[in-house]
C-alpha cells in the first residue's frame, strides 16, 4: 500500500528529513542562515538533482558545514572561501552522480552508439 502513497504524496521520510533539515537552517544565526540560503537556492537551480534522498542529503550534509562553522565561530569566508560560486559547485561535485545532466549524457552516448551501430 505505501507504494502508490508515495507516487501521490512522495517518500515520508524524504519529507521528515526535508523538514529537520529546514528547522536546523532556521536555528542558524543570522549571517549565516542567510548564507546556507543563497547556498541552497544555488545547488537548487545549478544542481538539477533528480533524486530527493541525494538532494536531501546534500542539503543536511551543507547545513551540518554551516552549523560546524557557526559553534566554532568560523568566519563565512572561511567556510566559502572568497569565491562562493567555486565552493558551491565543488561542494556539489560530491552529489554529481544523480545530477539531471548525468542521466542525459549518458542518454546521449547511448543514441550516438546506436546510431552508429545503425549506420
Amino acid at each position: 500500500m505505501t507504494g502508490w502513497v508515495e507516487k501521490i504524496v512522495g517518500n515520508a521520510g524524504d519529507k521528515r528529513r526535508w523538514e529537520q533539515y529546514k528547522a536546523r537552517a532556521k536555528a542558524l544565526p543570522a549571517g549565516y542562515r542567510e548564507a546556507q540560503q543563497a547556498l541552497e537556492r544555488y545547488l537548487t537551480m545549478y544542481g538539477a538533482i533528480t533524486k530527493g534522498d541525494t538532494f536531501v542529503t546534500m542539503l543536511e550534509d551543507l547545513v551540518e558545514l554551516v552549523e560546524q562553522g557557526a559553534a566554532d565561530g568560523t568566519a563565512l569566508r572561511e567556510i566559502v572561501g572568497e569565491d562562493p560560486v567555486t565552493f558551491a559547485e565543488d561542494f556539489l561535485a560530491n552529489y554529481a552522480e544523480d545530477q539531471w545532466i548525468n542521466k542525459e549524457q549518458v542518454r546521449l552516448t547511448e543514441a550516438i552508439d546506436r546510431a552508429v551501430g545503425a549506420s
